[in-house]
Parts: C-alpha cells; structure tokens; sequence
C-alpha cells in the first residue's frame, strides 16, 4: 500500500489501481482555516477529474479544528477501511495556551468573555500543574466541539443558542507535557495523548487549575502513530502531483 509523503512525491505518479483498488494512504499537511472535510473534498475531486471517475472513497482518520493544522491523514480506496484503527494511534501535538481569559469555545474561534490574572504563573508552577495531567484523566468535552448529544452535535446546542445537555466525560491518556517554551502569559506545550483528547479541553482545564483561566491560541498536530507532520505534503503539492 502506498504512503504518498514528501519522500514518496517525487516518485512515479500513481495509477487508478493503486489510488482505488490497492489503496493509498496520504499524509497531508493541513492549512489554517480549512477544516478536515475541505481536505477531503480537495482530494477527492482531483482524483475524479484526472481520471473521469465518479465515485472513489476517501476519508480521514482523524479531524482537526479549522484553527488548528499540521498532519492529517488521508486514506483512499480500500485503505479507508484502516481508517478506525488509525484514528485510534496516539497522537503528538504542539499547542499555544494563552492566560489569562477564557473564550467560550475555549479557543480563538470565538471572541474572549472573560479575563484573568495570570501575572502569578510562572514556570515552576507550571510544571507542577502539568503533572496533575499526565496518566489517565476524564475530560470533558467543550462546548463547542462535534460530541453527539441526543442526535446532535454538542455545538449545534451552543450556536442555536440552546441549553446543552451535560457533557459527559471521556477517558482520555496524556503521556507526556513537556513545556517548550514559557514568555507570560503564552505557553508552548508538546503534547503526547490518546485519541479523543480535546487539546482545547486541555487548556481550559490547565487554566482552571492556576487559579486563572485560558484558552488555546494555536495547535499544530505534529504526529499520528508514525506518521509526522514535517513528512507531509502540502494541498499544492498534491494537486501539482496529480495534476
């Protein structure tokens, strides 16, 4: 099966065989703003319009936030079918965390509602609220995010203006929070979790437990399983490739 990467790229281009039939594994790098379903699509219909074919699966093994980028990985034809057992790898991300206000999406997707002091956080304090995360923890959700309530996504509750249900907590494995660097109130996190970890759950909670509050500024995912984001290709790249 083909992992199309940046190693991979300048390689000969494949055919429909190999795209549909054997299947094909693409490690994309995804930009700002687009969500991972705009990925999809892109994909999709560049593989349909080299080819003159209606129909040819595709999907990701794991979504990212608009406002987040880095690696996401694509699968086509009958790699798609590895989609569920890839999407539950462990994954590596690197997160700005912002103190000193909270938003109610608990990233920069919705303006600020409230503010914080956070000129008592330093370093070392840091450290030993990290600590608290690592292992097992039950998070909850945000608000904001494609939980399922009652049929629903949990943020169509909460940009209808509706009252959401309580959100349940997951079980979710943090196995490493290493700071990478620190200038108040900004924190960069390297971050290495299970699957169906909320990096902005994260935050949130980080903040709470600094006696402050926050929200998270920028995430890129830089891992999943062994695929890492400085392999990946870009949107260009692909259609450049199959074009």
């Amino acid at each position: 099966m083909l992992v199309l990467d940046r190693y991979t790229l300048s390689g000969p281009v494949p055919g429909p065989e190999t795209v549909l039939e054997e299947g094909m594994i693409i490690c994309m790098d995804k930009p700002l703003e687009w969500t991972s379903a705009d990925v999809v699509r892109k994909i999709r219909f560049r593989l349909q319009r080299r080819w003159h074919i209606k129909k040819i699966k595709v999907g990701h093994t794991g979504t990212l936030d608009p406002l987040a980028t880095g690696l996401l990985i694509i699968c086509t034809g009958k790699a798609t079918r590895l989609a569920d057992t890839m999407q539950a790898q462990d994954k590596e991300y690197v997160a700005g965390i912002t103190f000193g206000a909270t938003t109610p999406s608990c990233d920069l997707e919705h303006e600020i509602d409230a503010v914080y002091p956070w000129e008592h956080i330093d370093r070392n304090s840091l450290e030993k609220a990290l600590e608290g995360f690592l292992g097992e923890q039950l998070q909850v959700p945000p608000v904001y995010s494609a939980k399922v309530i009652d049929g629903m996504r949990a943020y169509e509750f909460a940009r209808q203006g509706m009252e959401t249900p309580e959100m349940k907590k997951n079980p979710v494995q943090i196995h490493l929070l290493e700071i990478k660097d620190y200038v108040p109130p900004l924190l960069t996190l390297r971050i290495k979790c299970s699957k169906g970890t909320y990096i902005r759950a994260l935050a949130r909670d980080l903040g709470v437990a600094l006696g402050s509050g926050a929200y998270l500024s920028s995430l890129r995912r830089s891992a999943s399983g062994p695929y890492k984001a400085e392999d990946a290709i870009s949107i260009e790249e692909f259609e450049t490739f199959f074009g």
